[in-house]
């Protein structure tokens, strides 16, 4: 059975891959001369699968180590070095050097240690008395890793989830124990831009100015026009640029929802794609979600539901406080607009886009997005 070439989850190899190859020269040039990266992008514009990209690059080199880490679920610095923790212990098996010096410091602490059923990967649980302790494990995880013979590179996914740990000082805790590291290299990467940016950029925070910062943008339209017909030609499926362009259109060249739709026209298996197999594919898709928009409207104030569908039905807005858009949906008065757009941003429900020209507000959902303006 032939493998979809569309993936919509992990990473397999390059031939998988859509372009992203100026952003990886950059980010590996950047790792492989000792800098700190801060890579900050959209949400599913692909910002995982070109770290996994670039590791895959850098294991080629026999003195590179790298690791990934995802702590977007972590709510304390308990579970941010628990999440480390399992992540190096999958990486260096015991028998190696390194391994058998983590494992033996991890089993010094007592843990509870289980293994994962299907993949085998390891879980630790481990039991703090003091707030010290955890600094100490912390300062014991590093100092492992600066003393093996390999260069470490460690990525640490959805890294504004620190700024909501109740401990106090925790960035300045971090910042202590990363800046005299010289064998580890750190790419700190998130979605929330403004959180990201005022770690990084305000002189008055511990990490300001201690990496180098890269913006993840959208691919090339261009370049995904190539991919698509590539990976749908090479698999015997003719695919006309009416429907390429329109699969673009509908997903906004989002990553996630471009490989999504073309994942899903792909399983059909026709001979041709045409414009029409496209919206079948992807009416197909906004109705499997249908259940979980509406669920979702629950969730939600009737104010902000509203105010979501408003939006949706402007594409994206720069002018949230302006008298024409107030009017037009009857949102209230500016304050109110405030208000709401920053409780749904909040909610990961609005995306705040940044750009030269100023700042606009889109529903970050593309399915989400479509289904509001087509139902309201």
């Amino acid at each position: 059975m032939r493998l979809n070439p569309f993936l919509t989850t992990g990473y397999i190899s390059e031939e998988y891959f859509c372009d992203r190859i100026s952003e990886s020269e950059n980010l590996i040039r950047m790792l492989r001369n000792g800098n700190n990266v801060t890579l900050i992008s959209q949400r599913r514009i692909g910002k995982t699968g070109l770290i996994q990209h670039v590791f895959e690059k850098l294991k080629k080199d026999p003195e590179i180590t790298t690791i990934y880490v995802d702590i977007f679920s972590t709510r304390t610095i308990e579970d941010f070095i628990k999440q480390i923790s399992e992540s190096i212990l999958i990486m260096f098996p015991e028998k190696t050097e390194v391994g058998k010096l983590f494992w033996d410091f991890i089993k010094s602490l007592r843990p509870m240690i289980t293994f994962d059923n299907i993949t085998g990967n390891p879980h630790v649980q481990i039991n703090y008395q003091t707030e010290n302790e955890k600094t100490h494990t912390l300062q014991n995880i590093f100092g492992i890793l600066e003393k093996q013979n390999k260069k470490v590179i460690i990525a640490i996914d959805e890294f504004q989830q620190i700024t909501e740990y109740p401990e106090k000082n925790i960035e300045a805790n971090l910042r202590s124990q990363i800046q005299f590291l010289t064998n580890t290299t750190f790419i700190f990467c998130g979605s929330k831009r403004k959180i990201l940016i005022d770690m990084f950029s305000n002189a008055k925070r511990p990490f300001y100015m201690s990496t180098q910062m890269m913006f993840l943008e959208k691919i090339d339209r261009i370049s995904y026009i190539e991919f698509i017909e590539n990976n749908f030609n090479k698999n015997n499926i003719s695919i006309d640029l009416p429907a390429i362009e329109l699969i673009l259109d509908l997903t906004k060249v989002y990553t996630y929802y471009t490989q999504k739709l073309c994942n899903r026209i792909y399983s059909y298996q026709p001979e041709k794609v045409l414009k029409g197999n496209v919206v079948s594919a992807f009416n197909e898709i906004i109705e499997e979600n249908r259940l979980g928009f509406i669920q979702l409207r629950e969730l939600l104030t009737k104010a902000q539901w509203n105010y979501l569908i408003a939006i949706a039905k402007e594409d994206e807005i720069s002018k949230i406080t302006g008298q024409e858009f107030l009017m037009k949906y009857k949102i209230g008065t500016a304050s109110n607009s405030k208000r709401l757009i920053e409780a749904l941003t909040e909610k990961d429900l609005i995306t705040e886009i940044t750009t030269i020209n100023g700042t606009s507000y889109t529903v970050n959902d593309i399915f989400l997005f479509h289904w509001l303006r087509e139902t309201y």
